[in-house]
């Protein structure tokens, strides 16, 4: 008997397909299209960074992964719902957050289908498998990695909200922007600040679904930090400030995490292949004694 792979529904495939296509004509558009986003001045530079991240790194690396996964690869699955994790990240923001222009059906859309394939795509993965392909693996890195981000974005974002609750003021991530909350600091406080929380603690615990969140985790802290820094670079070229501690901690995170992602994805194939060898082996050896 082999160790079972993965697979992934026509559903899904036929859903990320459809997302890589959305994506491509919303990154292309918002960088080539003059005039497309209606965003007050401050936020341009924040939106086309994001773009040239999700057209050059993101839309390859799904399609990439998506491919692996239809195949069987333990390693593609897990970057592919990693990297559909960025995107439904990306395109919720542009959802609830850019000023209405052409593409907001196309935004809408790729919400859609990134949340329910990513919903889909986590259910229904066999979290043991993962556990089993990283058996041996030390994960202490990685527990604390977590707990790091974790800190660290939770309070930049939080000691920003509550001086201004104090002061009767906005936060200063709303200065210029014209938007009437922050978006991106509400998803990371409810939803990214929890998640790595909570993943670190399974994973500490050695429980299975510890071991996928961490590796769909990592995979969008890596896509996500590499977008912050691109909006950066953008920003400042366009001769606005940029936040020093945003900046270092987005730094920081994005660096860590490409190396920890390449560990953790290089760790899981070969383990994989050995479990499966030595279940054919077992087998073998069962029939001969037969």
């Amino acid at each position: 008997m082999t160790e079972r792979r993965v697979s992934v529904p026509r559903p899904y495939v036929v859903a990320s397909v459809t997302s890589l296509v959305l994506a491509v004509v919303a990154s292309g558009v918002g960088l080539l299209v003059p005039g497309v986003y209606r965003d007050a001045a401050v936020l341009l530079p924040q939106l086309r960074g994001q773009d040239l991240l999700t057209l050059v790194v993101a839309c390859p690396a799904l399609a990439v992964s998506l491919y692996a996964a239809v195949r069987g690869s333990v390693r593609g699955y897990i970057a592919w719902i990693g990297v559909t994790g960025y995107l439904l990240y990306t395109y919720a923001t542009y959802a609830f957050m850019t000023a209405f222009n052409e593409l907001y059906l196309v935004y809408v859309a790729l919400f859609a289908l990134t949340f329910y394939t990513f919903v889909g795509g986590v259910v229904r993965l066999d979290a043991t498998l993962v556990k089993r392909a990283l058996d041996g693996h030390s994960v202490t890195a990685y527990v604390w990695f977590q707990i790091v981000v974790a800190v660290a974005v939770g309070l930049l974002w939080t000691v920003d909200v509550v001086t201004a609750i104090l002061a009767g003021a906005r936060p200063t991530v709303l200065a210029g922007t014209g938007l009437p909350t922050p978006v991106v600091q509400s998803l990371d406080l409810a939803v990214l600040v929890p998640a790595f929380g909570l993943s670190a603690y399974w994973l500490r615990r050695r429980r299975p679904w510890g071991y996928v969140l961490t590796g769909v985790l990592l995979v969008k802290s890596a896509t996500l930090g590499l977008a912050v820094l691109a909006m950066a670079v953008l920003q400042m070229s366009d001769g606005q400030s940029v936040a020093l501690p945003m900046l270092v901690v987005f730094g920081v995170v994005s660096g860590l995490a490409l190396v920890l992602t390449g560990r953790f994805v290089l760790a899981l194939e070969p383990s994989v292949q050995r479990v499966e060898r030595s279940h054919v082996s077992r087998s073998e050896g069962e029939s001969k004694v037969r």
